[in-house]
C-alpha cells in the first residue's frame, strides 16, 4: 500500500479496462432506475410535511414502550440519539390532520418524563415546494458546471463531465432508494457537495490530458487518455482517501443530523473517483479532442 503513495510513473491500461467499467456502470445505473421507479424515496419530513421530535430523558429509553405509546401513528419513525440511549427522534406524518396538533398528542401520549429539545413542523405545501426547488437546484448546478468547463476547456470535456457527474449522482441517489434511507434536504446538500469535488476530480484529469495533447502530437488519443490518468492516478487517490476518512469519521460520530449528509459524501467519494478515472476520461476517446493541441508546437513521442 506504501508504495501506492511513492512518487513513481504508473503503466495501468486504464483505457483497457474501459469496456468492462462501462458495464459495470450499466448495470449500477440500471439498478438505480428500477429502484427509483418501483421503491422511491423514503422522502423526510423536509419533503413530506409532518413534525419532527428530538426528546430526551433521564432513563433509558425504551424504543419498544415508545412505539406502542405512539401506536395511533400510521408512519412514524423512531431512532434512538446518542450513545447513552436517554435520547430519541421521532418523525411522523399528519395524515391529513394538523402538524400542530399531531405534535400535541405526541406530547401527551409520551407524558411528562421527556423533554424536547427540538421540534421542527414542515407543511405539505412548503415539503412540495422544497423537492421542486431541490431538483432545480440539482439540474442547474450540474448545467453551470458543464458550462464552465466548455468555455475552461473544450465541450467534449464538458461532455464527459457532464455524463460522469450525472452518473455519479443517479448512483447515489438509487443507493437511498434502494436502501430507503431517509432522503431529505441534508442529502440534497450533501449531493451538490459531491457534484462540486467530483468535478474539481476529474478537472484535474483533463487538464492533465489538454497539456499532453499539446506536448505530445505523435501519439494517438487512447495512448494520451492512459498517459494522463497514470500521471494524476497517485494524487486521485490521495485526495480521495484524504477526503474518505473525513467523512468516515463525520459518519460515525456527527450524529443522525448528519447521517444523511455522510452517506452521500462517502458514497460521491467512491463513485467519484470511479468515475473520474473510468469514465471521464475513457470517453474522451469518442471526440475529437486534438483540435485542443493544434496552436502547440509539435513534440517527439512521449516513448522517445
Amino acid at each position: 500500500m506504501s508504495k501506492l503513495f511513492r512518487k513513481r510513473e504508473y503503466n495501468i491500461n486504464f483505457i483497457g479496462q474501459s469496456k468492462i467499467a462501462y458495464v459495470l456502470s450499466a448495470i449500477m445505473l440500471i439498478v438505480a432506475v428500477v429502484s427509483l421507479v418501483t421503491r422511491g424515496l423514503n422522502y423526510g419530513i423536509d419533503f413530506v410535511g409532518g413534525v419532527q421530535i428530538e426528546a430526551s430523558s433521564e432513563n433509558t429509553i425504551q424504543m419498544d414502550v415508545v412505539r406502542q405509546k405512539l401506536s395511533f401513528l400510521k408512519d412514524l419513525s423512531l431512532q434512538s440519539v446518542g450513545t447513552d440511549g436517554k435520547g430519541i427522534l421521532i418523525q411522523a406524518q399528519p395524515e391529513g390532520e394538523n402538524p400542530n396538533a399531531l405534535l400535541t398528542k405526541i406530547k401527551d401520549a409520551l407524558g411528562s418524563g421527556y423533554s424536547y429539545n427540538e421540534v421542527e413542523i414542515v407543511g405539505p405545501a412548503v415539503g412540495a415546494e422544497l423537492k421542486y426547488k431541490s431538483l432545480l437546484a440539482s439540474i442547474l448546478a450540474l448545467l453551470a458546471i458543464a458550462v464552465y468547463i466548455w468555455f475552461r476547456f473544450e465541450w467534449p470535456f464538458a461532455i464527459g463531465c457532464l455524463l460522469a457527474l450525472a452518473h455519479d449522482m443517479i448512483i447515489v441517489v438509487g443507493f437511498f432508494s434502494l436502501f430507503q434511507i431517509e432522503f431529505d434536504m441534508v442529502v440534497v446538500a450533501g449531493l451538490l457537495s459531491l457534484a462540486g469535488y467530483d468535478c474539481n476530480d476529474t478537472i484535474v484529469s483533463y487538464d492533465r490530458m489538454r497539456e499532453n495533447l499539446k506536448k505530445y502530437r505523435k501519439a494517438t488519443v487512447r495512448e494520451l487518455i492512459n498517459r494522463s490518468t497514470n500521471e494524476t492516478f497517485s494524487r486521485t487517490i490521495l485526495t480521495s482517501l484524504t477526503t474518505l476518512f473525513v467523512v468516515l469519521v463525520l459518519l460515525f460520530v456527527g450524529g443522525e443530523a448528519l447521517k444523511g449528509f455522510s452517506i452521500a459524501m462517502v458514497l460521491g467519494t467512491i463513485f467519484g473517483t470511479y468515475s473520474s478515472i473510468y469514465l471521464a476520461m475513457p470517453l474522451l476517446q469518442y471526440f475529437d479532442v486534438r483540435s485542443v493541441g493544434n496552436s502547440s508546437d509539435a513534440t517527439p513521442d512521449f516513448n522517445k
